[in-house]
């Protein structure tokens, strides 16, 4: 089993495939990685897009049949890629949907360019409710970038972190490769996944990025990632690895 946590496989929902056909195509790029389940993450309250459950749950139930007549071995499940937005908690019982349905993790995407209020307060008061959030692309953050210890200190606070596939095989630039490898190094990743978007200008490339993870750190780090998302399909709590300081001499975890 390959799992893919975060992926704009269901067409026309978001800026992901326009067509049935091209969510094809897509799918068929992601079983050419060797995935087999990936979580469907339409984009939600990101003030473009506005995908709900149930717009996601029948979406999905309609490319499973269609990738069941074409035998394309591939299984969908629900999820968002949810904006982050200060409302958040009270909408947890309604449109806001946990990952593969868990009950359990939640993926939140970061504003990219400041730093939002009260994150630390809302990701406290989300793993009071039993959620697990997920930040997706951390590489692309740049207070992030530019305040690395602020990413320790979220991973300590509980919150894990998503790294793209494309980013580390190079397809986003030296600088977001570098600062990837840094928070691999420090423990701060704890998923590799596929954002993937389009079947040729962004498809699934999980198998180069683990290719490369496996020659710049070694297997064990791959297996890591890839039990990881696992756990996220499974709805199990897994066990991440302490997250190392970017301060000299910090003993804290």
């Amino acid at each position: 089993m390959l799992v893919d946590i975060h992926n704009h496989i269901l067409p026309g929902l978001d800026d992901g495939p326009e067509s049935l056909e091209e969510a094809l195509l897509l799918a068929e790029t992601a079983v050419a990685n060797g995935i087999t389940h990936v979580i469907a993450t339409p984009h939600h309250r990101n003030r473009k897009y506005d995908n709900p459950a149930l717009a996601v749950k029948l979406a999905a139930k309609s490319l499973n049949e269609e990738l069941l007549k074409q035998s394309i071995p591939l299984h969908i499940l629900c999820g968002q890629e949810t904006y982050f937005y200060n409302e958040m908690l009270q909408d947890l019982d309604g449109n806001l949907m946990t990952l593969g349905e868990s009950g359990k993790y939640l993926l939140l995407e970061l504003p990219t360019n400041y730093f939002p209020a009260f994150i630390f307060d809302i990701l406290l008061e989300l793993q009071f409710s039993g959620y697990i959030p997920i930040i997706v692309h951390p590489e692309r953050c740049e207070f992030l970038k530019r305040d690395r210890q602020l990413c320790y200190e979220l991973v300590r606070r509980g919150a894990l972190f998503q790294i793209n596939a494309s980013t580390l095989v190079g397809e986003n630039g030296l600088t977001m490769q570098r600062f990837a490898k840094h928070l691999i190094k420090h423990n701060l990743v704890h998923f590799i996944a596929s954002d993937a978007h389009h079947y040729k200008n962004r498809p699934f490339l999980i198998k180069s990025a683990y290719k490369y993870i496996q020659k710049k750190f070694s297997s064990q780090y791959v297996t890591y990632f890839m039990e990881n998302a696992k756990h996220v399909l499974e709805g199990s709590v897994l066990q991440p690895i302490p997250p190392i300081s970017f301060k000299k001499n910090s003993t804290k975890h």
